[in-house]
Order: structure tokens, then C-alpha cells, then sequence
């Protein structure tokens, strides 16, 4: 089968589009003709590095998938040939008190399928395969491309502001890159909790995109200062909540635009992971700094029913076959994009 591999960190360059085994099944696994694939910034931080962490040759990334089941173990009981699936990517033992707890990014061997496992074990391929636990109804109404953009971000932005951040009727939320895959989740979230979305963008199209999903106010972080227009907004009280995931770059702004009592949310640092912090905002405002991860399968079962009543919609921008994968992390990378791209086999 074809698939897009990689042999070791680099550029662009290092993508390669090539033939490799196609994967054998276990009796507990299922095989997946992938119909769709979604982009995701944990490609680009596999395919250049991160310090501290190994990752195996040659690896396939992508943790996003939609597809068709094509064959099943023995011992698989839920899912049959010929289903419409999706993925959810957080692998782990399910044995542990952590698994037990519904806690698998506790679990020691937590990984997040298609950016820490491998050798040849990712989305950008033209089949997969997975344990039956981590596969899930396709959403019926949904076309291949809007369902694998879905589950990664989906998941993640549920637990960040619905588990975490517990987000609340009337909550004021800074959502940076507001027309992103996260932020037009997140947009959407706030909306179906009758919290105010406040959505940065760095151009007039993404703003366009986030007021379309339900964003109330809008900030061009080119044009405008963030923390004067919070400030106006919040009747200078600050933000109930800021939704992190930009990292050094927004970081200090996202500490001053937070109210006394409020509560920052990060998932990610996609701009740089070392960030001032000025702790006597975290004591005398007694704000809350929270990290989070992906959320439980259980969270991703929660969110899709919305989706599924048509109130949390994916966001698709662009297309492109999975050879052309270099493009779309191109314009991943540069912040080019309107809610997601997806790789189509």
C-alpha cells in the first residue's frame, strides 16, 4: 500500500510517498480503508523533533481518520466489515487504575496513535490498522473529509473547556487563533454553553470564518491591542477564560486579559514552550492555570452527539491528495488556514 513515511527529523524534504507492508492483524484489531485524513500540528512536531523525545523509523504520522472497515480479528465483537469509523487516538494500556479511572493520559503507556507510535503506524496511509476499542461510529450525516477532521480536535477542545475549564452560561473566552481546527471548536463549545466567544485572528477572512461560527466579539490581533479591546469588552473586568494553545507568543497577554479569579486553558505551544509567568497574578488574582491533553473516549462519545444534532460542525478549508501532504503542513506551519485540512488517500 501506499502511505507517506519518514525515515528521520528534517523539512519538507523528508516526506516521502512510497510503498510499505500492509498491516497484518492481531485477532483483537481492525483493518480500515482510509477514506480521509486529517492534518494536525503534532505532524509537524514528529516530522522536525521535539527535545527529549524519540519517535520510530520510519514513521507514519496522521491522527485523524476516516474510513470504511475492510477486516476484523477473531475476537472483535463490535465493529464488522463494510462499517463507516472514525479514530480516536489515544492509546494506552486500559488495564491500569488510570485506564480504570477513565484517565488514559495517566497511564504509563499512554501514546497519541500517529504522532508517538510506530514504526509505521499513522493515518497517512492507505490502510490502517487499531485495537476495536479505538474505533467509533462515523457521525452518518458527515462526508469523509468533515468526519476525519473532526475527532482530534474535537476531543481535545471538549476536555479543555468543558472538563477543565468547566465553561459556564455568560463566561467571557478569549479563543486564540480563533479560525484554526481548535479555536472553530471552541468557538462552537462556547456557543452551545451560551458563553461569549471572543475570537483573535491575524486577518479579516479568519474573523469572517469565526463570527460565522458563532463568535460574538472579534479581535485582529495585526490591527488591534488584545488586552485594550478585552479590557472594552469586559467592561475591564478580564476574561472568565483563555483558551491556550499558542504558547510563548500570547502567553503574557493571556495572564493580563484574565480576570481576578479566572482560568487559563493550554493544550499545546505551538509558538514556543518557554512563557513569563508572574506569580503573584496566580496568588493575589488567585487565577488557574490548567494544562490539558486529549480527552477520554468517553468525552469524544459526548461531543459527537452534538455533532450529530448539528450543532458542532467541522470546519473543512482545503483538500488535497495524500501525496501532496507537504502543502498542506506548509500552510499548517505558516497559520494559513481556515479550520482544517485534510489528506485524502
Amino acid at each position: 500500500m501506499k502511505a507517506v513515511v519518514f525515515d528521520h527529523h528534517g523539512g519538507l524534504e523528508v516526506l516521502q510517498y512510497r510503498d510499505v507492508p500492509l498491516p497484518e492483524l492481531s485477532s483483537g484489531e481492525v483493518l480500515i480503508r482510509v477514506k480521509a485524513a486529517a492534518c494536525n500540528y503534532n505532524d509537524i512536531w514528529a516530522r522536525k523533533g521535539l527535545p527529549g523525545m524519540e519517535f520510530a523509523f520510519p514513521h507514519i504520522s496522521g491522527s485523524d481518520v476516516a474510513g470504511v472497515v475492510e477486516e476484523v480479528g477473531s475476537e472483535v465483537r463490535h465493529v464488522r466489515p463494510g462499517d463507516e469509523v472514525v479514530v480516536y487516538c489515544g492509546l494506552s494500556c486500559r488495564l491500569c487504575a488510570a485506564c480504570a479511572r477513565g484517565e488514559p493520559f495517566f497511564c504509563r503507556a499512554f501514546q497519541i496513535w500517529g504522532f508517538e507510535t510506530g514504526p509505521l503506524a499513522g493515518g497517512y496511509a492507505e490502510y490502517v490498522k487499531l485495537p476495536e476499542f479505538y474505533v467509533i461510529p462515523k457521525p452518518p450525516l458527515l462526508s469523509w473529509e468533515e468526519a476525519a477532521s473532526l475527532p482530534l480536535v474535537l476531543v481535545t477542545v471538549w476536555r479543555m473547556l468543558v472538563s477543565r475549564a468547566h465553561v459556564r452560561p455568560g463566561d467571557f473566552v478569549l479563543i486564540w487563533g480563533g479560525a484554526g481546527g481548535l479555536g472553530a471548536i471552541a468557538i462552537q463549545i462556547c456557543t452551545l454553553f451560551g458563553a461569549h466567544a471572543i475570537a483573535v485572528a491575524a486577518s479579516d477572512d479568519k474573523l469572517a470564518l469565526a463570527h460565522s461560527l458563532g463568535a460574538e466579539f472579534l479581535i485582529n490581533r495585526t490591527k488591534q491591542r488584545v488586552l485594550r479591546e478585552v479590557s472594552r469588552i469586559t467592561q475591564r473586568q478580564g476574561v472568565d477564560i483563555v483558551f491556550e494553545h499558542v504558547g510563548a507568543a500570547s502567553w503574557e497577554t493571556s495572564t493580563l486579559a484574565l480576570k481576578w479569579g479566572g482560568t487559563i486553558v493550554t493544550c499545546g505551544a505551538t509558538t514556543g514552550f518557554k512563557a513569563p509567568l508572574d506569580l503573584r497574578f496566580l496568588w493575589t488574582k488567585q487565577q488557574n492555570y490548567l494544562g490539558s491533553h486529549l480527552g477520554n473516549k468517553a468525552e469524544l462519545l459526548e461531543a459527537l452527539q452534538f455533532v450529530e444534532q448539528g450543532r458542532i460542525k467541522p470546519v473543512v478549508s482545503e483538500v488535497y491528495p495524500l501525496k501532496e501532504i507537504g502543502r498542506g503542513q506548509e500552510k499548517l506551519e505558516r497559520g494559513e488556514i481556515l479550520g482544517k485540512i485534510v489528506l485524502v488517500p
